[in-house]
């Protein structure tokens, strides 16, 4: 099985959360990890099942904004809870086109949930792919409470979206 390791420079992680004033969004680069698959053209071998984890510090999830990133800070307890980690346990194809159902484990602020989304592969070259996928996450799975701050109040879900850039190691 042929090993990727995801490059951080290239990879991103952005999240939304919606408010009773303005969406709260967060951008960040730095995602890490690998993944072990066999490729066949542009789409995943469907005899040999995907494996992988992807990490990123949680002191890299910011807003921009210093009241919200202290509070986000706060909440999401870094010091104690330094990493949120996903690890793919099952990959199942949805149509040829590059369209995957990812099914695994995401472990954030002490808590570890079963979460499942879809993804897009695309084979760029020889040695690089990008995956690409999209899930609303219910912050309370988590053992998060939605956080006030002053007068504005911060709903539950939040659209979280990743891109991977990784390359095949030789």
């Amino acid at each position: 099985m042929a090993r990727y390791h995801i490059l951080p420079e290239r990879s991103r992680l952005a999240a939304e959360a919606r408010s009773s004033l303005h969406p709260i969004r967060i951008e960040t680069t730095g995602l890490e990890g690998w993944f072990e698959a066999e490729l066949v053209g542009n789409r995943f071998d469907p005899g040999v099942s995907p494996k992988g984890c992807v990490e990123i510090p949680a002191a890299r999830l910011k807003t921009g904004n210093p009241l919200y990133d202290r509070e986000l800070e706060r909440r999401l307890e870094v010091r104690r809870y330094p990493d949120v980690r996903g690890e793919v346990r099952e990959v199942r194809e949805l149509d040829p086109s590059g369209r995957y159902l990812v099914r695994g484990e995401l472990s954030f602020h002490g808590a570890t949930c079963t979460v499942d989304g879809e993804v897009r592969l695309r084979v760029v070259d020889a040695r690089h792919v990008e995956v690409d996928g999209e899930q609303v996450i219910d912050m309370r799975r988590f053992g998060l409470d939605p956080p006030r701050i002053l007068m504005l109040k911060v709903y539950p879900e939040v659209r979280v979206r990743g891109w991977v850039v990784a390359e095949r190691e030789v």
